[in-house]
């Protein structure tokens, strides 16, 4: 069984790597704000920022494993919550430079999805009602990629914040 402090559990799923070698375009704010990594930030780059977003010198950053950001430093992760399941099966996240908190998908498969509907983390968390701005390219990885049926951003979101409703004040309470 793999568990989030396994080595193993730092290596991109395919999906996730097709992502990440994907160029976003912004489109002065008409496209995405995102920024892929070309790997996870390392364990402890990334205990380092979640302690610098929280204030909290106590935390580690076993949880998550930060793929990307967006033009001003807000992170996207995948938030390993679901003990015994792989990377692909853990719900996507985005910690936003201001503080801005959200589940962005329960998975990586409903993640491709939202991206092919025009959203990316940032979006997703801080326009999570705008009318999507479907992507073509974005909409053919996911096909190749996804193992979760179509559907639309608006139903993802839907359905993560329903499985994760406190998300955002779990993350609050970490702050100091």
């Amino acid at each position: 069984m793999i568990t989030p402090t396994d080595d193993t559990y730092r290596a991109f799923p395919p999906a996730l790597a097709a992502v990440c070698r994907t160029e976003f375009d912004y489109d002065d704010g008409d496209g995405i704000d995102f920024e892929p990594y070309d790997a996870f930030l390392t364990a402890d780059d990334t205990t380092a920022w979640l302690r610098q977003w929280t204030g909290n010198h106590e935390l580690d950053g076993a949880a998550y494993r930060f793929f990307g950001q967006d033009g001003t430093g807000g992170g996207a992760a995948l938030w390993c919550v679901r003990e015994g399941h792989q990377l692909a099966d853990q719900p996507v996240v985005f910690l936003g430079s201001e503080g801005e908190t959200g589940v962005v998908a329960g998975n990586l498969s409903d993640f491709l999805w939202v991206l092919a509907d025009g959203f990316g983390p940032l979006e997703a968390t801080l326009f999570p009602t705008r009318a999507p701005r479907p992507n073509a390219h974005l909409a053919a990885l996911a096909h190749r990629h996804a193992t979760t049926p179509r559907r639309s951003a608006h139903a993802i979101f839907a359905a993560a914040q329903a499985e994760f409703p406190t998300f955002d004040e779990d993350m609050e309470q970490l702050c100091r």
